[in-house]
């Protein structure tokens, strides 16, 4: 009897290791492309590519993607969101804050922005919670919060002593970017709107750009880079960074919950000073590292409830 027990428990055991095992590796492949995406960022700036032309390839070909399913959902109220929500959450967490983020890149390392962005929107988020939803913050998260800004203080010495203004400049960017996110974030519970509608509606939304880019001359620009760099980018920004990383971290929230699938966007800045340090040869700096660890450390205290 205790042998087929104990047999019945192991079954159980690896039933449940499965879905686990799939969220695990569902939540590290989508910090590995949100992480390639800041490093494609990075790689397309530097080789001509603005801003606005990222934007074309973040949010245009996964617009058109997604906009059957719009269409099939409801335009009018866009897939029971609607317009006015719909374009505040495109401001907040669509290709408005993208654009101030990859002007960031302008002035400052790919390790700056890939820490200071979640870290703020880390604590934003923490704020809001507190402020605008009325949620109780534990004391540990309350921790994490100032340890994540003594990291963010280290990383901006940086800045203030070696980059001088326009480090400055672009940190206070991923500063306000991150605390874009986290009003997107809260305005998403607030609204109660799945993380996945909401991405299909930026998505689709941002394709009203599209006629303003073009009467600009983008694609002539774009062109004159050459079709591999914006294969490149297409995948980077448009696949990667974009739908794929949101599949994939939806199906870690599904197999893992939510508590433990927030760990996955966490490992972002890590992965992104990793990617950037083999693919783009930008190796972190000292300071950058221990800001890094610092806020790692503040990343892991703020996520736990107690």
């Amino acid at each position: 009897m205790d042998q087929r027990t104990s047999g019945a428990d192991a079954l159980i055991d690896k039933g449940d290791a499965a879905p686990a095992l799939v969220g695990v590796v569902c939540g590290l492949s989508a910090a590995l492309f949100w992480a390639l995406g800041f490093a494609g960022t990075r790689h397309g700036l530097k080789i001509g590519f603005t801003p606005v032309d990222l934007l074309l390839h973040r949010y245009v070909w996964s617009g058109i993607a997604f906009l059957p399913l719009v269409l099939r959902a409801g335009v009018s109220d866009l897939c029971g969101i609607g317009w006015g929500r719909g374009l505040v959450l495109m401001v907040l967490g669509g290709p408005v804050m993208s654009l101030i983020a990859y002007t960031g890149f302008l002035y400052v390392p790919l390790g700056h922005g890939s820490v200071i962005q979640p870290s703020c929107a880390t604590l934003g988020g923490l704020l809001l919670a507190a402020v605008f939803l009325k949620e109780r913050i534990s004391a540990s998260r309350v921790m994490g919060a100032l340890v994540i800004v003594g990291g963010l203080g280290v990383i901006g010495a940086e800045s203030i002593g070696h980059i001088g203004a326009d480090g400055v400049q672009g940190d206070l960017i991923f500063v306000l970017t991150g605390l874009m996110f986290a009003g997107f974030g809260a305005l998403l519970r607030h609204w109660r709107v799945s993380a996945v509608s909401a991405a299909l509606v930026i998505n689709v939304l941002s394709l009203l750009l599209l006629p303003v880019y073009v009467a600009s001359g983008g694609l002539a620009r774009i062109m004159a880079i050459g079709l591999s760099e914006n294969a490149i980018q297409a995948l980077a920004q448009g696949v990667l960074a974009g739908p794929a990383a949101l599949y994939l971290y939806a199906v870690s929230v599904q197999r893992l919950g939510v508590a433990r699938a927030a760990m996955f966007p966490a490992c972002v800045p890590a992965l992104t000073l990793l990617t950037g340090w083999l693919l783009l040869g930008e190796p972190p700096t000292m300071l950058q590292t221990a800001g890094l660890a610092t806020v790692l450390c503040g990343f892991y205290l703020a996520q736990r409830q107690r």
